[in-house]
């Protein structure tokens, strides 16, 4: 590349990181070192638009990446290098909770010890309700695919960050990354729709009391957490496409213990407008829209109860749903709180808090927030464990 020091438009592109966003460039280069050109060099990882002339009064061939040439008045050809899309990068950078090598001990303890009883309280849930009869009720049928998520949605970030300390990298590889935006999409869908599900089993449940068995029936039970799972697939494959397309022109440091989508794609050197239209919509139609649906839920609960005439009856009709609002309450404040925020519009700490909440708090608090005010799943769990 050093003979084309002496052309004009050289020095300007060399005194820049080939990394660096360029509109156009433009040099003018012999015939007779078109051939020894490192084209690559010159269109880079980013989106460029490069100009290359040559001196001859003809071209015998076209450089790879170029359009066929066009000759300028002057006798020279012109020709014009496409911008590229090429995702060269193929690792990125987790910089975790914090940089602190002194803190690294704690929060490998601490997140350590959250994932065990995430994992085996959640666990216990799900076994408990399979192997009791008397469990396979609505209710408790979506509890159990609750506990399930919940283990899979803790899962996909947690064991990595922990890897992470343990070995003392911060490294994740872009295979990884797209892995598990994808999943955590996934899974997070899945805790929003099925509690969407929920709040609509305690609203037939409480307000429709003799028709709840024949409404609430095994085949509608089953086909309302299919279509759970087909609709999160659906959102979680359309973000994951989209950041896939993604050029990424230098390695990313994401400011995060996981591979946040927001962050991600703030790190691509392309205009993401379209990426962020989506998120917005994804955030309204699949997190607006079933929140939407919960509350239209609670305010028929609430006029159905204050119709009770009974202080008991209403207080026993009220107890049952005091679980999932709570669930609701902390799932919805944290999820929200971080994807309906422009991505500039909160820190780096902030988000990392609020992701800790509903990643590792939430699933970690549902067993304890189900089984302390709930007979049925306290006596199923003493009789699982043979105490």
């Amino acid at each position: 590349m050093d003979v084309l020091a002496n052309f004009p438009g050289y020095l300007e592109r060399k005194s820049q990181s080939p990394l660096t966003k360029v509109s156009k460039f433009i040099t003018v280069v012999p015939d007779t070192l078109l051939a020894t050109l490192d084209l690559e060099y010159l269109a880079g990882p980013t989106e460029l638009g490069v100009m290359l002339i040559t001196t001859g009064s003809s071209a015998k061939s076209t450089p790879q990446g170029c359009r066929d040439p066009a000759p300028s008045p002057e006798g020279h050809f012109l020709y014009h290098m496409e911008p590229r899309n090429d995702t060269q990068i193929s690792e990125f950078l987790l910089l975790g909770i914090s940089n602190e090598p002194e803190l690294q001990p704690l929060i490998f303890g601490l997140f350590l010890s959250m994932y065990l009883i995430t994992v085996f309280g959640n666990l216990l849930i799900f076994l408990a309700i399979i192997s009791n009869p008397h469990l396979r009720t609505p209710m408790y049928f979506f509890l159990s695919n609750l506990s399930f998520v919940d283990i899979c949605f803790t899962s996909t970030t947690i064991p990595k960050m922990l890897w992470n300390i343990h070995m003392q990298s911060k490294g994740i590889t872009y295979a990884g990354c797209i892995s598990q935006i994808y999943f955590l999409l996934l899974f997070a869908g899945l805790d929003d729709f099925l509690l969407t599900v929920m709040a609509y089993d305690r609203f037939v449940a409480i307000c429709r009391p003799l028709h709840y068995t024949v409404i609430m029936n095994p085949w509608l039970c089953g086909l309302l957490v299919l279509v759970s799972w087909m609709m999160s697939a659906l959102n979680s494959l359309i973000q994951t496409l989209m950041t896939l397309w993604l050029p990424f022109c230098r390695v990313l440091e994401i400011p995060h213990f996981f591979c946040e989508l927001n962050q991600v794609v703030r790190g691509a050197c392309c205009d993401t407008f379209l990426n962020d239209i989506m998120v917005f919509i994804a955030a309204g139609l699949l997190s607006g829209g079933p929140f939407i649906g919960i509350l239209y839920s609670y305010s028929k609960i609430v006029s159905s109860i204050r119709g009770i005439s009974s202080t008991q009856g209403k207080y026993k009709a009220f107890s049952t749903c005091v679980s999932h609002l709570s669930v609701v309450a902390l799932f919805y404040g944290t999820v929200l709180g971080v994807y309906l925020n422009p991505a500039d519009a909160h820190s780096s700490y902030n988000s990392i808090t609020t992701s800790v909440m509903y990643t590792v708090v939430t699933p970690l608090l549902n067993p304890f927030i189900y089984s302390l005010r709930n007979k049925d799943i306290k006596g199923a769990l003493r009789r699982f464990i043979g105490l």
